[in-house]
């Protein structure tokens, strides 16, 4: 099962005419990315839909000295921006933290979805509504969550939907951001976010080994960061819709 669809499947269960052609979309036109490089940039025009198949990548905004602000994380299974080709140009890049493939979906896919497959195009409106929502959780962290705060409801968010693809295990998941990264998306300096990771750390909320992160207590990492998972919305909100096979 692809990462997309196990993920659209926490909305709604697919049937075997929808896992197929969202799977077959998923096999074609692949590119591969090395890690640290562009994906898209802001103000090209944009041409296709990117689904992130394997690997890391942020959507990020940029200041002419250089400043940047990672805005999102893409995680495998994850679709950057439905609809963006209506757009003229991007208004923000999207770069790669690992290495990355990606499979581009056309204005034609998504034309097939809403004429054929109601029930993926709905699973899609709610992949849009829960995007939605971890932005607006990712302003009330920088607007008014402290350091610490700040950072155990990020490493939250980031293991819950790694779970929700099927890429955790237990208590632990892969977690290739650097300090640089986590400081560009919570508003840190770098010397700011060593120290509130030597804090989590302390308090045996979290363990980081290489390129792993072990939450030995996910509830005490959720009450230091203030963590409600609703906006993630995982309870199958749309299982009206089930296939029935």
């Amino acid at each position: 099962m692809s990462h997309l669809v196990r993920k659209l499947e926490n909305f709604v269960r697919l049937s075997a005419a929808d896992r197929l052609m969202l799977n077959r979309a998923a096999a074609q036109r692949v590119r591969t990315f090395a890690p640290r490089t562009d994906i898209a940039r802001e103000g090209e025009k944009p041409k296709d839909v990117h689904l992130i198949l394997n690997g890391w990548a942020c959507r990020y905004k940029q200041l002419e000295d250089g400043r940047r602000q990672i805005v999102s994380f893409f995680l495998p299974g994850d679709i950057c921006d439905l609809n963006i080709f209506i757009l003229r140009e991007m208004d923000h890049s999207i770069g790669t933290i690992t290495p990355v493939s990606i499979a581009d979906l056309s204005r034609e896919f998504f034309d097939e979805i809403s004429t054929g497959y109601p029930r993926v195009a709905t699973a899609f409106w709610w992949e849009t509504l829960v995007n939605a929502a971890i932005q607006r959780e990712w302003t009330m962290n920088l607007g008014q969550r402290t350091a610490s705060e700040r950072m155990a409801h990020l490493l939250c968010e980031l293991f819950f939907r790694l779970r929700l693809a099927g890429l955790a295990e237990d208590n632990s998941c892969s977690f290739p951001l650097t300090q640089a990264d986590l400081a560009e998306a919570t508003g840190l300096s770098k010397v700011h976010v060593n120290r509130t990771l030597q804090e989590l750390r302390a308090n045996n909320l979290i363990v980081l080994k290489g390129k792993m992160l072990v939450l030995p207590d996910l509830e005490r990492l959720m009450s230091a960061g203030l963590f409600n998972a609703n906006y993630l919305h995982l309870d199958r909100e749309g299982r009206q819709l089930d296939a029935n096979e």
